[in-house]
């Protein structure tokens, strides 16, 4: 298959990697240290002892890349709008993009699901309706990432733990297309899942990162100080709850409780966020797809979110003067 990695930084990186040894030509798309790194090196992955290097065909231009198969778009929210300006060239009529994102993606509620919100195109996450023209949603298998992994150095990663990809048509669809994808990621070694409902598991994830990741960056702390505060902690729980019942209203129901999630989140130990590293880096953060999509969809779907509202502005606020939103 040939596969065109848009974004390869660490979760790109990883899965380009993989497919690579699993016998696919990897095309990337990269700019800058990143390019040279991988024309000069190509692409390498290092798992506790292990490093494999796999060679890459690298461009800045996805116009030299041509047409794919499948393209894997591993960027940042904030970079996305200038993914779709760029990704037509890589896009014939069959292409999958498969969206390894954080946060609510721009086709949620595609696919006939949402309710009376089905169709309905998020201003928070793509004004104007530009990045669903560019991308629409039949190219898209959504995809929901269960790994942690970094980057050493440009084109270098490092897979700390986590195997998990969850990925799933948006109209929940069972499509021959799904489950060739699902196969091909099971041969790389990567634990894939096929989803029937993958809004779901997107609700779900963003639901235990929605707020430790902003904290995170608002105080520098990792997450388990953060749980560890019991005021913090509260304050967490009620948006928690206030995010439930979005869910509740579009589809996407969620039956544990706060608490319930927090223990699952202290069992990956003391860490910073990858919003935390964004900041830490000087890179824009990804309040909009984390925050800023739920507060959308509550006013949408008539839930008061007022605890929700606070830790965007003071998030927002604080991005703001650090120059990363």
């Amino acid at each position: 298959m040939k596969v065109c990695i848009y974004g390869a930084g660490a979760i790109g990186g990883w899965i380009g990697a993989k497919l690579a040894q699993a016998g696919c030509e990897i095309d990337v798309v990269a700019r800058g240290g990143t390019l040279e790194a991988l024309e000069r090196d190509g692409l390498a992955l290092v798992s506790g002892e292990s490093r494999v290097s796999v060679p890459v065909n690298a461009s800045s231009d996805p116009k030299a890349l041509g047409v794919q198969q499948l393209v894997v778009v591993a960027v940042k929210a904030p970079a996305l709008p200038a993914v779709a300006q760029q990704i037509a060239p890589l896009l014939g009529p069959d292409t999958i993009v498969l969206t390894a994102m954080n946060g609510v993606p721009w086709w949620f509620l595609q696919g006939g699901f949402g309710g009376s919100l089905a169709g309905a195109q998020l201003e928070a996450i793509d004004p104007g309706g530009k990045i669903d023209a560019a991308i629409p949603a039949k190219h898209v298998i959504g995809c929901v990432v269960h790994a942690s992994c970094s980057l050493d150095a440009p084109g270098v990663v490092r897979h700390h733990f986590g195997n998990g990809l969850i990925i799933g048509e948006p109209s929940g669809e069972a499509t021959p297309r799904a489950g060739a994808l699902r196969n091909l990621l099971a041969r790389t070694g990567i634990d894939t899942k096929l989803s029937p409902q993958i809004q779901k598991d997107v609700w779900y994830k963003l639901w235990g990162n929605m707020t430790v990741n902003p904290i995170s960056a608002l105080t520098g702390a990792t997450t388990d100080l953060i749980l560890n505060d019991d005021l913090v902690r509260g304050f967490i729980s009620t948006i928690m709850l206030e995010a439930k019942e979005i869910g509740a209203r579009i589809g996407v129901p969620i039956a544990e409780s706060p608490e319930d999630r927090h223990a699952v989140t202290r069992k990956l130990g003391a860490f910073k966020t990858s919003m935390l590293q964004d900041v830490e880096a000087g890179r824009a953060v990804e309040l909009d797809a984390l925050v800023s999509a739920v507060r959308e969809l509550g006013q949408r779907a008539g839930v008061q979110t007022p605890f929700t509202d606070a830790l965007l502005g003071l998030a927002r606020l604080r991005a703001r003067q650090l120059g990363l939103y």
